[in-house]
């Protein structure tokens, strides 16, 4: 029937597959296991035979494409019926929609039907030239345009001359030439091939640090400029300072245009080539140039929340400092610095302050008693508490608090390491309502404080109480399409979470909501029951929280972990669901729950044969597959598997570098470009993207992330501006020579 779509969920889920590398039979379970409410975390973690062991990144791609290719099915189906409502729907016109791809195919198609705003071709309809137009768009041979044109002088409808009707039919023209589809769809592909985007100065005041000096006067093709030079230009537009445009290649344009408008030769043919002219400058032009410009911009957002994501995973599932009492350092000059003592779960212990920097006015004897004040209460608290890792914030007076800190441990002669904590975000989450909640009688910084000690203990714990978007890791994230930026954040958070576990007993609010399942109503709940009634000691007494029902239950139930409660495979990420089948092979291997983590079981589980161990238990074998990794190690957590932060005991000047030099560093961030190292500076080193590998890589992020902890050596050092050049290859003799 026309005017009808139906979806073909076959044909779909086999497009779907190609383009993402998988079998259709995965892409048809992901939408069924979607449809019945389970969660990304859940469907990857335990509904891996369904799937074929696809990633929550695999899968999410496969929802995402599929809610794209549904949403582009109802506006096929919506653009079909507005124009069959028209009476203008073709056979020809319908097939053409329906084999879009894109909804941008959708939109050209439907553009001539759209009910538009006044324009001149409207109003020139409105005065009965369209008869003109359509005598003009037959190519006469013979005749003339004036005396044709002559019929539609009408006083009334404000038509005075031979000029106003074929200006008016001229209009009409442009407009039918602007709304074909297949020019249209030419020349954007063409200008986003052969065109360039330009940038100029606008108002060079505003530019007090001259940030976008290099776009004053700049060009560079469409096809080659990368995603952060675009978001660059668009800031620079926004804070009106650039000029941002699409320069096409206009001659060869309206050549194309000219060739597929005019089929022969007429006496109007001038006339045509006129409105051809007009039509592409005026009306197609400038909205091509929206639509480029638009496509280049979602490219880099996307790009930029792809970075953003990488780093944020990376920042997320740092390694832990397990066990370790903690010094917090929030440092400052005028406001002292403030002091927080936390012991190895993030308990507070004590909270102070020391003034050991000098400040422009006060008297020298002033500043030498507060500084002896510092050092005296500095070592007492690193004795009383035994304290074994200081965690500096990286923010104001960080490096000038190093250096005192670094005195201290010098003249204790303890070996007491320090690391620099990146700080950012911590005073949002000081000045928050969670913060408020945990210390109602503490100021913002003293919060600060603690936040810093505990990024060092636990970062994903600490981190997840902060809005994702300041925690310091991203470049123009407040450029981007702010609701894909937080639903790709908000993912990340969520896959780390789970993928980590959570201690049921211990995990904040913050950290609940994100498990697979939970909401933050939910998860309030959870803290609420264990305020009242104490350690929750088995997995099944949270059936008992309010709201907490059955399918809550199933997807959140794997990812909540209890230590020390009555049933032992509680502590592990098997599911309930096979708790049966992991006691069984127990059984058979004279084993009970008491026994998992232990050397003799380990050595048990490694000679089974995995194919008939779950024939026999009647599950799949990539589920058996997790179950004896999780009988072997219980409390698994993957962040140890990574390398602990970098710890240090002595300070670093810049005046100390030369070219050359070999130093380890902690990658703080990374960007398309290259990635910036803290190496103990005040600022951090960058790494260029050439200086990364001896082979090619297409990104940075092909070879490092935020957290690692790499090799660098000196290339550059600029004292007058403080930066420093760093270089993941060693330093040839040649590169001496040349420094």
């Amino acid at each position: 029937m026309k005017g009808c779509i139906h979806l073909n969920s076959e044909k779909l889920e086999k497009m779907i597959a190609k383009e993402l590398n998988v079998t259709s039979q995965q892409v048809k379970n992901v939408i069924a296991l979607k449809e019945e409410g389970n969660t990304i975390p859940f469907i990857a973690r335990y509904r891996k035979e369904k799937t074929g062991n696809l990633d929550e990144v695999q899968i999410n791609d496969i929802l995402e494409k599929y809610e794209y290719e549904i949403n582009l099915h109802n506006r096929k189906e919506e653009v079909i019926r507005l124009i069959a409502e028209k009476g203008k729907l073709t056979e020809e016109l319908q097939n053409s929609i329906q084999s879009a791809t894109k909804l941008q195919e959708i939109e050209d198609l439907y553009r001539p039907y759209k009910e538009k705003r006044r324009t001149r071709a409207t109003v020139a309809k409105e005065k009965g030239l369209e008869p003109l137009a359509e005598w003009i768009m037959s190519f006469p041979e013979a005749g003339s345009l004036e005396n044709e044109a002559k019929q539609y002088i009408n006083e009334e409808k404000e038509v005075a001359s031979i000029e106003d009707a074929v200006n008016g039919a001229k209009d009409i023209i442009a407009e039918w030439v602007s709304d074909d589809a297949t020019y249209r769809k030419w020349i954007r592909e063409y200008t986003a091939k052969q065109g360039k985007i330009q940038t100029s100065v606008k108002n060079e005041e505003k530019d007090e640090k001259k940030v976008y000096e290099m776009y004053y006067a700049y060009e560079e093709p469409i096809l080659k400029i990368v995603p952060h030079r675009i978001l660059a230009m668009n800031r620079g537009e926004s804070e009106e300072i650039l000029r941002v445009s699409i320069q096409p290649p206009i001659e060869n344009i309206l050549h194309y245009l000219n060739k597929q408008v005019i089929s022969k030769q007429s006496i109007v043919n001038q006339v045509i080539t006129e409105v051809i002219d007009d039509a592409y400058k005026r009306l197609i032009q400038p909205s091509i140039e929206r639509e480029i410009r638009n496509e280049l911009t979602d490219k880099a957002d996307e790009q930029a929340i792809k970075i953003f994501s990488e780093n944020l995973r990376s920042l997320l599932l740092q390694p832990t400092l397990k066990g370790k009492v903690v010094l917090g350092v929030d440092p400052a000059f005028r406001t002292g610095c403030k002091l927080g003592v936390v012991d190895p779960t993030g308990k507070l212990l004590k909270i102070d302050v020391i003034y050991p920097h000098p400040f422009k006015g006060e008297k020298e004897e002033i500043q030498a008693r507060k500084r002896e004040q510092a050092v005296a209460k500095i070592e007492n608290i690193l004795t009383s508490f035994n304290i074994e890792t200081i965690a500096i914030g990286n923010g104001t007076a960080s490096r000038e608090t190093e250096t005192f800190v670094s005195s201290v441990l010098k003249q204790m002669k303890k070996k007491i390491y320090y690391v620099i904590v990146n700080e950012a975000g911590a005073s949002v989450y000081s000045a928050s309502e969670i913060a408020r909640e945990e210390f109602p009688d503490l100021q913002v910084e003293e919060r600060s404080a603690v936040s810093i000690a505990r990024r060092l203990q636990d970062p994903l714990a600490e981190l997840v109480k902060i809005d994702p978007k300041s925690v310091g890791v991203g470049l123009y994230q407040h450029d981007v399409s702010q609701k894909s930026l937080n639903n790709s954040l908000t993912f990340v958070v969520e896959t780390a979470v789970n993928q980590v576990g959570v201690n049921v007993n211990t995990a904040s609010v913050s950290l609940l909501q994100y498990v697979s399942g939970l909401s933050k109503v939910v998860a309030k709940n959870i803290v609420k029951y264990r305020e009242e009634n104490g350690m929750i000691k088995d997995r099944k007494e949270l059936k008992s929280i309010p709201r907490l029902g059955a399918k809550t239950y199933e997807q959140c139930i794997g990812f909540l972990r209890i230590i020390g409660g009555e049933e032992p495979l509680d502590r592990t990420s098997i599911h309930p669901e096979n708790y049966t089948q992991v006691k069984k092979l127990l059984k058979s291997l004279k084993r009970t729950s008491n026994d998992i983590g232990t050397n003799d079981l380990t050595e048990e589980l490694f000679k089974l044969n995995l194919s008939s161990t779950a024939a026999e238990l009647n599950i799949g074998e990539l589920t058996l597959h997790d179950i004896i990794s999780s009988l072997r190690q219980p409390e698994r957590d993957l962040r140890d598997e990574l390398p602990a932060p970098l710890l240090r005991q002595d300070i670093l000047q810049i005046e100390d570098l030369k070219v050359g030099m070999e130093l380890e560093g902690t990658i703080r961030n990374v960007v398309d470009f290259g990635a910036f190292v803290d190496i103990g500076l005040k600022n951090d080193g960058l790494v260029h993207i050439s200086k990364m590998s001896s082979s090619f890589i297409k990104h940075p992020l092909d070879v490092v992330s935020v957290g690692q902890v790499v090799k660098v050596w000196i290339s550059d050092v600029d004292l007058k501006k403080q930066r420093v050049a760093l270089s993941m290859l060693p330093i040839t003799q040649e590169d001496l020579i040349k420094a």
